[in-house]
């Protein structure tokens, strides 16, 4: 998952848009922002964020600046833990000729210190778009973590992970009827990018346009053959 092979896989599956979500990081997101640039392919600025409660949680930023802000405030609020390379591999920043930069010693797996309604807010006050992750798996999702969506919790759209879809995910919770859905491919291995996606129509891949539709739900979900929750 080097920069350059997510960039190239992504093309390859006829994407216009990706973001990049590395769990509790940022640090290799601008050079899939100028490898994509150059490649004509948009990248969204992002993290996944493992909160207190160990909830996953989608982070998306209009622009460089704001997700440095927010990498701040992640090392502030991170364990540390050190990371077990034996069983988590090497946490490395790569520029964009694969070459190693940089290393995070820290464990990225663990949640930090905040909890998913503090993540909200600071992703809210830089001017980003917060969706909580993954909301039908059976762990790290808002659902499996606390059973119910805080009432004061202000998102942009849930995200379902590929093994379902909204449609056949709403009928078990139709309390969540008439939300935002979003879904990606939670993708960690370059074959699984774009094996499920989100269609937004736009009139151009910026992220002006991008929060737009999404705020107007110009926008529909692909999932061609959803899997089962232990074949990740």
């Amino acid at each position: 998952m080097s920069s350059r092979n997510i960039i190239r896989s992504a093309k390859e599956k006829g994407l216009h848009i990706i973001a990049i979500t590395d769990h509790n990081s940022t640090r290799n997101v601008q050079v899939c922002i100028d490898i994509g640039s150059r490649e004509g392919l948009y990248v969204i600025p992002g993290c996944e964020v493992n909160t207190v409660e160990e909830i996953h949680c989608l982070c998306y930023f209009p622009h460089l600046q704001a997700m440095e802000l927010f990498q701040h405030y992640l090392d502030e609020r991170m364990t540390d833990m050190l990371n077990n390379p034996d069983l988590f591999g090497y946490q490395v920043v790569a520029d964009e000729n694969d070459n190693i930069v940089g290393e995070e010693e820290r464990s990225l797996f663990m949640g930090i210190s905040d909890s998913i309604g503090e993540v909200e807010k600071q992703v809210h006050h830089l001017n980003g778009i917060f969706v909580p992750a993954h909301i039908d798996r059976q762990k790290n999702g808002v659902l499996s973590q606390l059973g119910f969506i805080p009432v004061d919790l202000t998102f942009e759209a849930l995200e379902v992970s590929r093994r379902t879809t909204p449609a056949a995910f709403v009928k078990v919770h139709p309390e969540l009827a008439g939300k935002r859905f979003l879904q990606s491919s939670d993708a960690h291995y370059p074959e699984h990018i774009g094996s499920a996606h989100t269609r937004f129509y736009m009139e151009k891949p910026d992220w002006d346009h991008f929060r737009s539709a999404l705020r107007s739900s110009q926008f529909e979900t692909w999932n061609v053959q959803p899997e089962k929750e232990n074949e990740l």
